[in-house]
């Protein structure tokens, strides 16, 4: 009998800890979630990735540096250091040249550049909607968690007053001393499920943490109770919306339009670049030449002739275009079928709460205490008893982790869909 008692001393310990933490004011999901959209670096890292391709596409359209050209021309050998009056073909020229690309490309460079970190800008937003599902998962989860403590809180009172009639009807000879034990071992049992849980919460405490930025000791407190939000959007509704609004979606078409802007400045290497050029000839009065200043204005270009490069440039700008259009058909299908299968398991697990409180847990709740009373009057053994306790522990613990699957499974729709679908009425 003393395990006994030591068992009940642990369970009155480990109560009182749970109460302590429930103190804890509620966390809120919204600010939750603003938090770690603020502070989570992998966030930030996308966003400077962002800023420094934005950078690049204003250095895209900009002109190439001019050179300016000094020499000394046409210095006597026998005299390198007589810059004029010696030959009059000797001067000192200053000249200026441009290299000017042909008409459109750097446009074209321009809106290459940009559909890039248009490409980027979108990946931030979705890796903004993923953030924000497995914040809201974790919530949930910590929610199912708690609820399933408070459980076995419940089932060990439960036990206690099994055990006060198992040893009143001992001690008037009409009870074994074997129902006493073997409440006592459900409790051992129960106990067991309580540590795991706690060190559930502990891991999920640390994952929350760990999204937030924040140390991974930082307690979070208990999550409120919440009511099911039901979806007014049918399967088309969805996917429409999710076409539209999908980050990922903007983020490959952005792709594919940096592959049709890479084939048109493709077709435009087959066309020279430009380089002009200016100098000016300051000259002097020698031999009778009266030395008069002179300049010469100059155009050269690349000739063309590397074919093959060429239609490998318009092969590969092909390609991507071709690659990205690909990808976003298999993933418009892709989220065809997680907006379908999403919705079945929703309507699945709303169904099964309805049915959990409506029908199975209540006639769980009669057919227990139906039991209770006819164990008092020796209608039923204790097995039975424990086994109407059993039921209706796990029919409760089904119906909470119904909920908070219902709700991670909303959390992944909208990630899928790019929005937020019911707002705050699931607060």
């Amino acid at each position: 009998m003393k395990s006994y008692f030591a068992i009940i001393a642990f369970f009155i310990f480990s109560t009182n800890i749970v109460h302590a933490e429930e103190a804890r004011p509620n966390e809120n999901l919204s600010a939750l979630v603003e938090v770690a959209l603020a502070n989570n670096p992998e966030l930030k890292s996308s966003q400077a990735r962002w800023r420094m391709f934005v950078s690049k596409a204003r250095q895209a359209a900009i002109l190439e540096d001019p050179m300016v050209m000094f020499k000394l021309q046409n210095l006597l050998a026998r005299e390198p250091f007589s810059f004029g009056g010696k030959d009059p073909q000797t001067a000192k020229v200053l000249g200026l040249s441009q290299q000017l690309p042909f008409w459109g490309k750097r446009a074209i460079k321009q809106e290459v550049a940009q559909y890039e970190a248009e490409s980027y800008k979108w990946a931030i937003e979705e890796r903004k909607l993923e953030l924000t599902r497995m914040v809201k998962e974790t919530y949930y989860q910590i929610w199912a968690v708690d609820k399933g403590m408070g459980i076995i809180d419940k089932n060990l009172r439960i036990l206690t007053d099994f055990v006060t009639i198992a040893e009143s009807k001992y001690s008037v000879g009409q009870g074994v001393q074997q129902d006493i034990f073997k409440a006592g071992l459900e409790k051992s049992r129960l106990l067991d499920m309580q540590i795991t849980l706690k060190q559930q919460r502990k891991s999920l405490e640390a994952n929350l943490n760990y999204l937030l930025y924040r140390p991974g000791n930082t307690p979070v407190g208990p999550v409120a109770d919440f009511t099911l939000p039901q979806l007014s959007l049918n399967a088309d509704q969805l996917n429409a919306t999710a076409f539209e609004k999908r980050p990922q979606v903007k983020s490959l078409s952005s792709l594919a339009n940096k592959g049709q802007a890479s084939h048109r400045l493709a077709e435009k290497e087959f066309y020279p670049d430009f380089n002009l050029s200016v100098e000016y000839m300051f000259r002097q009065e020698a031999m009778g030449d009266p030395g008069y200043n002179m300049f010469t204005l100059g155009v050269t270009f690349n000739l063309p002739l590397q074919q093959e490069r060429r239609q490998a440039m318009l092969a590969e700008s092909m390609s991507e275009t071709s690659m990205a259009t690909e990808e976003i058909n298999s993933l418009k299908n892709s989220i065809s079928n997680s907006i379908n299968d999403s919705l079945a398991q929703l309507d699945r697990r709303l169904k099964l709460v309805e049915l959990y409180k409506a029908g199975i847990i209540p006639q769980a709740e009669q057919s227990l205490e139906s039991a209770v009373i006819s164990y008092r009057v020796n209608k039923v053994d204790f097995l039975t008893l424990l086994d109407g306790r059993l039921s209706l522990f796990n029919y409760e613990r089904a119906l909470y982790e119904s909920q908070a699957d219902y709700m991670m499974k909303l959390a992944q729709l909208e990630a899928v869909v790019g929005m937020d679908l019911v707002g705050n009425k699931r607060q």
